[in-house]
């Protein structure tokens, strides 16, 4: 939920996962537009973002009304959105994940692909938020691998690791270049989320990285989001031992 002043308004936007609340959504809609207008003697514009389809035959609610007291709100449910404004704005973009669609699975890939297009500095936060409304959606491993491979792709330097392993294919075969072309990857990638959670890393740590697996990169790479020192990396290389 939150309180935005704007110029000669209050903006009160709210995220709910479920339409049924206590109190009920209208009194509560009412009950802060008065503790509102009370405080900031300001008008009020009230929208509420349901993220999640309630029960079928459900009415959603768009008005308090008791007597002669009536009090309006904006109710947005996202799953009769139009995606493409959301992917379009990146700061709209973790909404994109629970927009209209006859084909999850492909508007998830359309949104792991603008994510990996956006610039370096937004693509980390953007892409967590992106995460987290995707796991009320879809499930969790199917996540974690569009994403993983989406920021593969969306490499040049993968493009180009992969280019060679596949020219080399003739010798070693077109699996093991391609391969190979992840897995330097996610060396690379691996060694620049580290620098940014837990500072420069020393050389015997990256040379001990270097000798991880693919399938080791992409259990580091889920397990750093936790990190805060380089002590946490430490403690996961002794649960390779």
């Amino acid at each position: 939920m939150t309180f935005l002043q704007l110029q000669g308004r209050i903006l009160h936007l709210e995220f709910q996962t479920k339409l049924e609340s206590t109190p009920p959504l209208p009194l509560r809609m009412l009950d802060y537009w008065v503790r509102l207008y009370r405080l900031y003697r300001l008008p009020v514009t009230q929208v509420v973002v349901l993220l999640l389809p309630p029960a079928p035959e459900t009415v959603i609610e768009t008005a308090f009304t008791v007597e002669t007291t009536r009090h309006e709100y904006r109710v947005i449910p996202m799953w009769e959105q139009n995606p493409e404004p959301f992917l379009n704005d990146p700061a709209l973009l973790p909404l994109a994940t629970l927009a209209a669609t006859t084909q999850p699975q492909a508007l998830l890939q359309r949104v792991v692909g603008k994510v990996n297009q956006l610039e370096p500095k937004q693509r980390p936060e953007i892409s967590s938020y992106t995460q987290i409304l995707a796991g009320l959606k879809y499930n969790k491993d199917l996540i974690r691998q569009l994403f993983r491979e989406g920021m593969m792709r969306e490499s040049v330097i993968y493009q180009e690791i992969l280019a060679e392993g596949e020219q080399r294919g003739e010798q070693r075969g077109r699996q093991e270049g391609r391969q190979e072309g992840r897995k330097a990857e996610g060396q690379l990638l691996i060694l620049r989320l580290l620098n940014r959670r837990v500072g420069e890393l020393p050389q015997e740590v990256r040379s001990r990285i270097e000798t991880l697996s693919l399938e080791q990169l992409e259990n580091l790479g889920e397990a750093l989001l936790d990190f805060q020192a380089i002590a946490d990396l430490e403690a996961w290389f002794s649960t390779l031992e």
